[in-house]
Formats: C-alpha cells, sequence, structure tokens
C-alpha cells in the first residue's frame, strides 16, 4: 500500500497533533456502523504501531494498517487537505474514501 501526503495535509497534521506526530493508522473504523463491513476510513494518531501492524509506504509520516483492512483500501491512495472546508480527503485513482476524512489522536494522554 502506497498512501501520498499534499504537503498542506502534512503541514495541518503538524498544526493540529504538533510536530511529533510523525506516526498514524489507517483504519476501516466500524465502532458504532452496526456491521464490521461498513466502516468508514478514518486516520489514528498513535505512538506506535501494534504488533502484527503492515507499513505502508509513505512521504512525510508513518502510516500503518492492519492486515484485515487492507481489502477495504486501494494499493495507491491520496491524503489531501482543503483549508477553506478544514477537511483532510482520502482518495485513490478509482474513489474518493471521504471528503471529510476523520483524523483521532490515539495517543495515550501523558500522566
Amino acid at each position: 500500500m502506497i498512501v501520498e501526503w499534499s504537503e498542506a495535509a502534512l503541514a495541518e497534521i503538524a498544526a493540529r497533533y504538533g510536530q511529533e506526530a510523525r506516526i498514524l493508522k489507517l483504519v476501516s473504523d466500524s465502532e458504532g456502523c452496526g456491521c464490521a463491513m461498513n466502516g468508514v476510513a478514518a486516520l489514528w494518531v498513535i505512538r506506535k504501531p501494534e504488533k502484527g501492524d503492515l507499513q505502508a509506504e509513505s512521504n512525510g509520516v508513518e502510516v500503518w494498517y492492519e492486515k484485515r483492512h487492507e481489502v477495504f483500501f486501494d494499493e495507491r491512495m491520496r491524503v489531501s487537505y482543503a483549508p477553506s472546508k478544514r477537511a483532510f480527503k482520502l482518495a485513490s485513482d478509482g474513489q474518493i474514501y471521504s471528503n471529510q476524512l476523520r483524523l483521532e489522536d490515539r495517543r495515550p494522554k501523558e500522566q
């Protein structure tokens, strides 16, 4: 899997989550959907990948994903950012996954 980031998207990640937010996880999040096959694409800011996660090729940040979620995504995708909408977009040549890609900070809070 390859995830290409626009400069605007990388800058917005750093602005929202800090310069240390360099590891993200791409998921097909089905929480609250009622069915594991009807997930929505999301990106989680994480501290480190979980055992068994796979790393995508990516420019600018590390992107990890679970093998079981691979079926929901194309081989090559792009993440861009539209400042006027304050929204991230995940797309491939074949489809748009989300014009309002959800990003969540899943890093444990410092004690």
